[in-house]
């Protein structure tokens, strides 16, 4: 009988540990390389802005080129697994690296930026897309699938947890006065946590093969796969990522300068990780509404969240602003684990279409679509900045400048789910998936689970 794979508990942590361990430096940068680069390296806010964009837009570009790769990566431990072991030791170092202060000229200073973080963003990728695409590998059960992703994404939530809301008092602690040396020592530590859970994932997790396909997909076969429902999660996944690191990145301008309470920050950013309540739910809700019905939820919620925070600037209520970060972030966390998920069902579905299955590639392209995201809310969310004229380290802030974080932390998220909300309407694969597991299963024949381990 063809077996539908349950996955080990051992192997659910070891996988969302090393999510834990990605976040740490991940979360880094998406929160704070902002602040860094205006206040503490000084760089102008107009030039982070071209530069996020940039780096960030061929940083996707390598993502293509890495599911290329990984799909002709064939070792006995796997396609996936061994790319944790070889890239966490430079991923970690690159963190590092990224968050020094070297004694440059203007000019200087904006080149070693957009070196480094390329440099960054390609580890990033050579260890996340893996992390990622060996999914559909794990299991062959969609609500499977869904589970293990909800528990990967809260271990990434631990991780995150951990940089949003120590990462300041670490910062002090470290520096004593020099924000410098106190980011550069942080990101150490952070670097030295994430190597041991890498390699711990690559000890304990399995790869296993359901169906007969090719060994190598050529990138022309490989581009039959994609499919509408593909692209519906990929722009939502670029949707989600745009405010997730716009959201993010202007937290400490909002906090700080839009309701004056610079020592509230680490409570916001705990806050934000209320996301954990909402991936504890997930499975209930997916068996309930299904992937996209649990996606549309999450949306709604999302955007009331943002509505709560909005009465709570003109209110200057601060328990208010507790409750809509609260509520926002129970919403977005319905979002990010289904948006991996689904893309294991894309996959499912491009093969049922197209006779070819190519994990790599089409996992790649929707980290194309996250990545590019994170482009363009870094580059909207510096560019406001710049816009209304913001001025580092001041103790206030123009009203135009007040305006233009208020913008990016509120209402581009709410314009951005409002889109992705009507997008889903359009996704119709939900009802689709047994079938089409279960053709896929007919077509293909009975095969002897292959799993890939040791």
């Amino acid at each position: 009988m063809f077996k539908v794979d349950q996955v080990p508990w051992k192997e659910r942590i070891s996988y969302g540990l090393a999510d834990t361990a990605s976040n740490l430096i991940f979360v880094m940068v998406s929160t704070y390389l902002l602040y860094f680069y205006t206040d503490v390296f000084g760089i102008g806010a107009g030039v982070v802005g071209t530069l996020f964009l940039i780096v960030r837009f061929l940083d996707a570009g390598t993502d293509l080129l890495a599911g290329y790769v990984i799909d002709r990566t064939n070792t006995k431990w796997g396609k996936f697994r061994p790319y944790f072991l070889w890239m966490c030791l430079p991923f970690a170092i690159l963190g590092v690296i990224a968050f020094l202060t070297p004694d440059l000229s203007a000019e200087g200073k904006i080149w070693y930026a957009y070196s480094t973080y390329i440099l960054l963003g390609l580890a990033y990728t050579f260890i996340n897309i893996p992390l990622s695409a060996m999914l559909p590998s794990m299991s062959n059960n969609p609500q499977e699938r869904h589970e293990v992703t909800s528990i990967r994404l809260i271990f990434a939530q631990i991780g995150g947890f951990i940089v949003s809301v120590f990462t300041l008092p670490l910062v002090s602690f470290f520096g004593d006065g020099n924000e410098a040396r106190g980011f550069a020592l942080t990101m150490t530590l952070f670097g030295i946590i994430a190597i041991p859970m890498f390699i711990n994932a690559f000890k304990n997790t399995t790869e296993r093969q359901y169906y007969k396909t090719q060994e190598v997909v050529p990138l022309k076969e490989g581009m039959k796969a994609f499919n509408l429902p593909w692209l519906i999660i990929f722009i939502s996944k670029m949707a989600f990522f745009f405010i997730f690191i716009i959201r993010n990145q202007s937290t400490v301008y909002f906090v700080q300068y839009n309701f004056g309470r610079q020592d509230i920050v680490p409570i916001v950013m705990g806050l934000n990780y209320l996301t954990v309540v909402a991936l504890l739910l997930i499975p209930f809700f997916t068996k309930r509404f299904g992937g996209k019905g649990t996606m549309q939820l999450g949306i709604i919620i999302g955007i009331i969240g943002s509505l709560i925070i909005y009465v709570a600037t003109f209110t200057s209520s601060i328990p208010l602003l507790y409750v809509g970060v609260g509520v926002g972030s129970i919403g977005l966390g319905l979002i990010p684990s289904l948006l991996f998920s689904l893309i294991a069902d894309t996959i499912d579905y491009g093969e049922w279409k197209s006779g070819v299955r190519a994990n790599g590639l089409l996992y790649s392209g929707s980290t194309f679509a996250a990545k590019f995201g994170m482009g363009i809310g870094g580059a909207a969310g510096a560019w406001m900045l710049a816009f209304g004229n913001y001025v580092p380290n001041a103790e206030s802030q123009s009203a135009s400048a007040l305006s233009a974080i208020e913008f990016s932390y509120i209402w581009f998220p709410v314009i951005s789910f409002s889109l992705v909300l009507i997008l889903l309407q359009f996704y119709k694969l939900d009802k689709m998936h047994p079938q089409i597991v279960a053709e896929l299963r007919e077509r293909n024949g009975e095969v002897e689970e292959v799993t890939t381990k040791n």
